[in-house]
């Protein structure tokens, strides 16, 4: 099996995880959902449910609100296919523990060796940041600022990037 990392970005609610686990659906092997969330409120804990419900028994779940390198080092090489989903809740979890944006930086380079060393495919959730206005106060600023870098960084090490819009995918870069 090929490796390949796919990285699926886009607004909110713009199909991005049903288009993730789709793709992930296509590799013929164990497949690994690497949950970042964490259900802090009911409202959450039906979004999980939901989300839940759209994977057969097939799929194992981790859950890895920060651990996200270490999650993808330790099960990168058992000829699996990795869904992560989704990484602007890794880095809403990373600035809660800690506002350094260089030490956020750090975690995300820490990812991308990660990947690199992977051996298995893998497919990461995004939502785009970069397209709303300005926010009002300085940790949303913060958090726009980290999700953008951090989503830049996985592009560019990504085989295949798909933009979700309104449910329909648009490959951006790599193959269809």
């Amino acid at each position: 099996m090929k490796k390949k990392i796919t990285f699926v970005i886009g607004g909110c609610k713009s199909g991005k995880s049903n288009c993730a686990v789709r793709l992930a659906e296509t590799y013929r092997v164990r497949k690994i959902f690497v949950a970042t969330s964490v259900p802090f409120d009911d409202e959450m804990k039906d979004r999980i449910a939901r989300h839940q419900a759209e994977r057969d028994d097939s799929w194992k779940t981790i859950d890895a609100p920060v651990s996200l390198p270490e999650t993808i080092a330790e099960h990168g090489h058992e000829g699996n296919v990795i869904l992560v989903d989704c990484l602007t809740l890794w880095i809403n979890n990373l600035l809660m523990m800690d506002e350094d944006l260089d030490k956020v930086a750090g975690k995300v380079d820490r990812l991308t060796k990660a990947l690199s060393l992977a051996s298995c495919p893998i497919v990461l959730v995004s939502n785009e940041v970069g397209a709303g206005i300005v926010p009002e106060n300085r940790l949303a600023r913060l958090f726009r600022d980290a999700a953008g870098m951090a989503n830049q960084k996985i592009a560019a090490v990504a085989d295949q990037v798909v933009w979700m819009v309104a449910g329909i995918s648009n490959v951006i870069k790599g193959d269809a």
